[in-house]
């Protein structure tokens, strides 16, 4: 009986740990190839999630600069750039409605993320519907 009741305690205490916010550090991985690419830092401004690469996983891409991206961000440094703006909470496990930058191709996307489980964090980013668009999986840096 002792025993059911700590399984059922640590069950409990599971879900009540589990981290209901994609704040923190995650390894992104690339959907094309399902190499790890970099470490994003998410994090919360005013009430929106920001991502902001920092760290570079690629051998010999740690110094790239965005070259495609356009205005304050063209030529600078992809290592330290903000990468994901202004996504907003719209559900339990969900957020919508901000931005994500491929910063090797310059372009800037639509994006919804969903917070799998504590360690797996869904991001689909698409222009137009969310149909058309890329789906990558990211894992927690623990």
């Amino acid at each position: 009986m002792k025993n059911h009741v700590l399984a059922f305690l640590f069950l409990c205490l599971g879900s009540f740990m589990f981290a209901q916010s994609p704040v923190g550090v995650w390894k992104t991985i690339d959907d094309e190839t399902g190499k790890a690419k970099s470490h994003v830092q998410i994090y919360e401004q005013n009430g929106d999630l920001y991502g902001k690469v920092i760290k570079i996983l690629t051998p010999g891409k740690e110094n790239a600069v965005c070259t495609g991206c356009s205005g304050e961000k063209k030529n600078k440094p992809i290592n330290g750039l903000v990468i994901l703006e202004k996504v907003k909470k719209v559900g339990k496990n969900k957020w919508d409605n901000g931005t994500i930058l491929d910063p090797n191709k310059g372009k800037t996307y639509s994006v919804s993320i969903e917070l799998q489980d504590a360690n797996k964090l869904k991001l689909r980013g698409y222009m137009g519907f969310s149909l058309l668009g890329r789906t990558q999986y990211w894992e927690r840096v623990k």
